[in-house]
């Protein structure tokens, strides 16, 4: 989920934990140093696509003769235009070499296209296979998948069932399994699983929007905008405040609830760990800090970080914050896929 409350970070780590996290450290300020560097030019594009019946919104920017192809797949609520920041800059880092996609969630939107339909997880991880399989047929670089929270699941699944040319795997803050001790986590389930108490919540939403736009703007601003980027509160006014976008970002968290506490596929993640990589948050109980010590010890060798900048899981909130994902992620690309 994109909006949460963290979960204090565990008091005690791993020898594996403390080595990850000193290797984050002098990551962390290589990355900081280079931030003034990134002088965007390119502006990424908004298209509308019909992906096998469903209207999805695609934020795209393309490179004149690329190398790879990032496919970005975004967390709960599934909406591009917080990542906007995020994708320009990771343009930029690439120097131009790489075209990038992010693919919104069906019906996490401002117009009600699927006339209140709900979306498990299930169909979102079918409706990105779809869009690969309709969209990139044609595509010879290799294909490079970025997800967010949820997102990391998503890019997952997609790499255990494409046969196109996945080239690397990156999962941004994951969300790959139910935190049993995050007591945020819990009251969300609880309320995803009520239809009633989701329809409420999502009623109380979509009358904030439909209040002025001066004044649910302005209420947001007060809530988050000392904190936000104008470009996120704007997302958030226009997609998040809306019936049918709440209903379904509960209904695809009541989902996401029940697969997650399914097991992860351990046998898959060692046999392609020199294909994936994970950048976990220092206090986020999305993908909490007990999970990174689990995949270290189930996946030896596998690339994992500790990001300890101080960007919160919904980095992509943030100017900063996107702009220094972005140049992990970029890092990560050049070492693995050059």
């Amino acid at each position: 989920m994109l909006f949460s409350i963290a979960s204090p970070l565990a008091q005690s780590l791993r020898p594996s934990s403390r080595r990850l996290i000193s290797s984050s450290c002098r990551i962390s300020r290589m990355v900081l140093e280079n931030s003034s560097l990134i002088t965007k030019k390119q502006h990424a594009n908004f298209r509308l696509c019909n992906v096998s019946g469903y209207k999805t919104d695609l934020l795209e920017v393309h490179a004149q003769d690329p190398k790879l192809h990032v496919v970005f797949i975004p967390g709960n609520p599934g909406v591009v235009s917080f990542y906007v920041d995020f994708i320009e800059s990771l343009y930029e880092l690439l120097g131009g070499t790489a075209s990038i996609t992010a693919i919104q969630h069906i019906s996490h939107g401002k117009k009600n296209w699927e006339y209140g339909r709900l979306f498990s997880l299930k169909a979102q991880i079918d409706h990105k296979m779809n869009f690969i399989e309709q969209e990139l047929h044609n595509v010879e670089v290799p294909i490079v998948l970025v997800g967010h929270s949820i997102g990391s699941y998503i890019s997952l699944e997609i790499f255990k069932r494409s046969r196109k040319k996945m080239g690397f795997c990156i999962g941004l803050y994951p969300f790959l399994t139910v935190n049993t001790k995050s007591w945020t986590q819990f009251f969300i389930k609880k309320i995803a699983a009520s239809r009633s108490i989701s329809a409420v919540l999502s009623s109380v939403i979509a009358f904030l929007g439909m209040l002025p736009t001066w004044f649910s703007r302005s209420l947001v601003k007060k809530l988050v905008g000392k904190f936000w980027s104008p470009a996120a509160v704007e997302a958030l006014c226009t997609h998040i405040l809306q019936f049918h976008t709440m209903q379904n970002v509960l209904f695809m968290a009541m989902t996401e609830f029940d697969k997650l506490s399914d097991t992860l596929d351990w046998s898959f993640m060692r046999q392609k760990k020199n294909q994936m990589a994970f950048l976990f948050g220092n206090d986020d109980h999305w993908g909490p800090t007990h999970l990174l010590d689990e995949i270290a010890e189930k996946v030896p060798g596998a690339s994992l970080m500790l990001e300890q900048a101080g960007h919160s899981h919904a980095f992509s909130c943030t100017k900063d914050g996107s702009v220094w994902v972005a140049q992990y992620v970029a890092s990560l690309i050049k070492r693995h896929i050059s």
